[in-house]
């Protein structure tokens, strides 16, 4: 999410680059910003106020896709392979319901990364970093295009790869280590299945991408959007 100033564009007459280098140096992230008592929206979040603002734009619907019954009902199945065609075609991509992740662990997810954010900053400074070099199995940062897009977003992220090669509990913020391996293991299940209907889709074999390795890696990304001073 990237927030709009009251200004018409972003103005040019400060040093953004020290702003960002400023902000980096804290690594507090937005969540430090909010905790800091901030009332305004920094200018490195800004965005130019869109021309088109007031524009009527179409009203578009993502495509939802449940997967209720598609393994035991063969009519239902091809339904939904159907459905995953259109919406590859049209779209490019879609949202799924009735996915087999059970409530409690998407819950447990969601307050294992609320967990993880609403540390003391002391403590989620050992684990802030903007080495992509693979040394550290997680990644927390805040935009890790930070130095190099033109718009910082109002977001902080943290980054584990989680298959092939899992890691080790200890190796995982504490918050959300137990539910990070957990989850994990549910995803991996449905993207198996994912994948078998997209080729399916395709007209190809159930198994053609998983025999390419499509499903052969796993990284999780836990978000927070820290409440803004400005709403």
């Amino acid at each position: 999410m990237a927030l709009s100033g009251t200004s018409t564009s972003i103005q040019p007459a400060y040093d953004r680059k020290a702003e960002l280098q400023a902000f980096d140096e804290t690594k507090t992230g937005v969540k430090g910003l909010v905790d800091s008592g901030v009332t305004e929206v920094p200018r490195i979040f800004h965005l130019p106020s869109p021309e088109d603002l007031n524009s009527q734009q179409p009203k578009l619907t993502l495509p939802t896709i449940d997967l209720q019954g598609i393994n035991e009902d063969p009519i239902r199945r091809k339904e939904v392979i159907e459905q995953v065609k259109d919406a590859l075609e049209s779209w490019g991509f879609f949202q799924l319901v009735n996915h087999g992740i059970p409530n409690n662990v998407l819950e447990e997810m969601i307050k294992g990364v609320m967990d993880f954010y609403e540390q003391e900053s002391k403590v989620k400074k050992q684990w802030y970093t903007r080495d992509m070099s693979g040394k550290t199995r997680v990644i927390y940062n805040s935009n890790f295009d930070l130095y190099a897009a033109p718009v910082t977003n109002w977001r902080d992220t943290f980054y584990c790869t989680m298959v092939p090669n899992p890691p080790e509990p200890h190796e995982l913020p504490p918050p959300c280590s137990d539910i990070l391996l957990k989850y994990s293991k549910q995803v991996m299940k449905l993207g198996v299945s994912l994948f078998e209907l997209i080729a399916e889709a395709f007209g190809l074999k159930p198994i053609h991408l998983l025999d390419m390795g499509c499903a052969d890696g796993l990284a999780v990304l836990g978000h927070y959007y820290p409440s803004c001073p400005q709403r």
